[in-house]
């Protein structure tokens, strides 16, 4: 059985086991992973405005997803980038595909107009993923990082989750926000 909930700290070793590997590889242009210490201080902070939602199934953690904002200027704030990791025994099993409708629909709910994602080239799972729940290219920056003797090229993927307001109104923190209908046991 598939249970949605939102992260905690507690959840950070198990979260950073999943997202070690990652960084191995050129999925994430970290170089490493983070201390345990550095990994739980990031749920914290992007739980304090966003959804950060982890996916069990059986009781085992099999993926997470979670927001943050896109660019520190003031102007961009109603703009987030989101990603999404699982534990490879789940790929495949439309577990990435469940965590993003659930993060983007809180989104959407707090008031967030536009999602980014910044995906590592070539990686046809994770742009397909993107590509089926709606996202678009935005565009490809070439030989935008190194990582693992290589330049690697990524690309900017969007999706629109409302549509611009006149006047919009500020970002709702995701405490505030009802999401119960979202998580539990589906």
């Amino acid at each position: 059985m598939r249970t949605f909930r939102m992260a905690t700290v507690a959840d950070a070793k198990a979260l950073l086991a999943i997202y070690a590997p990652y960084t191995e590889g050129t999925a994430s242009f970290e170089e490493g992973p983070p201390s345990l210490e550095e990994f739980a201080g990031r749920i914290r902070e992007i739980s304090a405005v966003y959804p950060y939602i982890v996916c069990e199934v059986d009781g085992e953690i099999a993926g997470y997803a979670y927001a943050h904002r896109y660019k520190e200027r003031a102007a961009y704030r109603w703009n987030v980038e989101v990603t999404v990791y699982l534990k490879p025994s789940f790929h495949r099993q439309g577990i990435g595909r469940a965590l993003m409708a659930r993060l983007l629909e809180m989104l959407r709910r707090q008031g967030v107009r536009m999602a980014y994602s910044c995906i590592t080239l070539p990686n046809p799972a994770s742009t397909g993923l993107h590509a089926a729940i709606g996202f678009t290219e935005a565009g490809v920056l070439t030989d935008a990082g190194w990582k693992n003797g290589a330049w690697r090229d990524v690309i900017w993927m969007q999706k629109r989750l409302s549509d611009a307001p006149e006047t919009p109104e500020e970002i709702v923190p995701i405490g505030k926000v009802d999401v119960s209908d979202l998580l539990g046991s589906k």
